[in-house]
């Protein structure tokens, strides 16, 4: 979606004709994940589509946007994060993992978000506060994962919708908990290791 005369703006104005439509695509990307650009727009965003500046750092862009859609593009095969496994029981069988509805632990009467109950047989412990502040529409990516992976019934046609049959292997979701919490831990620290936009006109 990258056009010929935007290929043409960006050499020119950063005097670099190895800038590819690629790297201007992972460079869009980089910025729309920049906390400045997103605070200092915040209202035109609102209204209207986003407008790109040219930020001093082309390159450190880029990089980081390439980063972060490897990222995000792959957040089903990355490495789970090693959040501690409370079990229940001492031998795990394939039922033991399955999921009713997911919540966060207690702690003094309050949520303990670095806790995700699972089910009564298994408890998530060490969750990084911090992967809660990658944000996605509103919410954190961990909200998501708890709220879309659950049994939940439809009121008016009573069709069952069970995330435990969307796949054959029983420690899917557990993994793709962790795996969500790497995405965003990781994520958190590339956006925060971005440049300020210091743009050049």
């Amino acid at each position: 979606a990258i056009t010929d005369w935007a290929l043409t703006e960006f050499r020119q104005h950063y005097a670099d004709d190895t800038i590819s439509k690629e790297d201007i695509f992972w460079y869009i990307y980089g910025i729309l994940h920049s906390p400045e650009y997103k605070q200092r727009f915040a209202s035109n965003l609102k209204k209207m589509l986003p407008r790109i500046p040219f930020a001093q750092d082309f390159r450190a862009f880029s990089d980081t946007g390439r980063e972060l859609g490897k990222l995000h593009l792959n957040y089903e095969t990355v490495e789970p994060w090693p959040l501690v496994e409370e079990k229940k029981r001492l031998v795990m069988e394939n039922k033991d993992y399955q999921v009713k509805k997911m919540v966060f632990g207690k702690k003094n009467g309050k949520p303990d978000k670095s806790v995700i109950v699972y089910n009564e047989h298994l408890t998530l412990r060490d969750i990084p506060l911090k992967a809660y502040d990658y944000i996605v529409n509103g919410k954190s990516a961990i909200d998501w994962i708890m709220e879309r992976y659950a049994v939940t019934i439809d009121k008016a046609s009573g069709i069952r919708n069970d995330p435990n049959a969307w796949s054959d292997d029983p420690r899917y979701i557990v993994d793709l908990v962790k795996r969500i919490v790497r995405t965003s831990v990781e994520t958190v620290e590339l956006v925060t290791s971005l440049p300020p936009l210091n743009e050049t006109h």
